[in-house]
């Protein structure tokens, strides 16, 4: 187990590394000047000369690298062209926000799948197993985005349950911040649980083909007794590493349903940073999401493990 462990950890570090050099190098060679973006176009060839030294735009390329990662390793994202703040503190002020909203959509991604799937696996072909197939299909083949804009109209202009843009912060309201978010982790988890499900199923009925299983029947083990005490346990393994999947997945989902929910989250600086070329912002928020993605798969690595002590990859 240590052995395992230190070898995730191991891999987990040199894909940071090899992505943070990916992300710099990507900003450093794209074309456009954020100093000359900055300054605007009315400034002399001297005062942009002035601006791209204070930048550090004018060091070679392997040193800005180097320091940038330094900086990085100490917590020190270093400062935004556009807003002239601190890119840490930029990212705390949203970050609550995005991760709250994704841990919900993935809370009721588990709520909803696990217990769904193990009913359609137990009442195979079923009326239930039936109609939550067909429904699955759906939810899976309509992108969140498209959701999102049909559930914001239909709850909040047609049935008056949801009033889209009366955003409350849940430091002056934590009901309303809570009651806000509902319906954009809704949208958000709807598909994923709906492939969740679909998974499990499929799991759980392969494995109650296997040789095992009669032999539990064998010994006198009820239907329910081999389902939760046998097959579950070997059919969830593949359910925890797509969980993990989805848990890194709707951090980046949020962002499409922040801007329609006009959510003030991550969305917001990612995408006016973009446009103004403000590189560490840009910079920081994909490290932030790489880091956070590696971690998860790191902590499914380390679960699925203490599930199954076959697991070595």
């Amino acid at each position: 187990m240590i052995a395992f462990f230190f070898k995730k950890l191991l891999v987990m570090l040199m894909t940071l590394l090899l992505v943070s050099a990916c992300i710099f190098l990507v900003f450093a060679l794209i074309p456009g000047d954020p100093a000359l973006r900055k300054l605007g176009t009315e400034g002399t060839p001297q005062q942009l000369y002035r601006l791209r030294q204070e930048m550090g735009l004018l060091k070679p390329l392997s040193q800005r690298y180097a320091e940038w990662l330094f900086s990085l390793v100490h917590g020190d994202m270093g400062m935004s062209y556009f807003y002239d703040e601190p890119v840490g503190g930029l990212i705390a002020e949203k970050l609550p926000l995005t991760g709250f909203l994704s841990l919900l959509a993935f809370g009721m991604t588990v709520l909803f799948s696990l217990p769904v799937g193990i009913l359609c696996a137990r009442f195979e072909n079923g009326w239930l197993d039936q109609s939550m197939m067909v429904l699955s299909q759906l939810f899976m083949a309509i992108p969140p985005f498209f959701s999102g804009m049909l559930f914001s109209a239909l709850f909040g202009l047609v049935l008056h349950w949801f009033v889209p843009g009366a955003y409350v912060s849940y430091r002056e309201n934590v009901i309303g911040f809570l009651g806000y978010l509902i319906l954009p982790a809704f949208t958000l988890a709807l598909p994923r649980a709906a492939m969740t499900t679909r998974l499990l199923r499929s799991s759980l009925l392969s494995e109650e083909k296997k040789d095992y299983t009669r032999t539990a029947y064998s010994r006198g083990n009820t239907v329910s007794g081999v389902l939760y005490h046998h097959v579950l346990r070997n059919a969830i393994l593949p359910v925890i590493n797509f969980y993990g999947m989805t848990l890194s997945d709707l951090v980046a989902g949020s962002i499409v349903i922040e801007k329609i929910f006009k959510l003030p989250g991550i969305s917001t600086i990612l995408i006016t940073s973009i446009q103004n070329r403000d590189y560490p912002v840009v910079e920081g928020i994909l490290m932030g999401l790489t880091l956070y993605i590696l971690l998860v798969n790191f902590m499914v690595d380390m679960i699925g493990r203490v599930v199954d002590p076959r697991v070595d990859v």
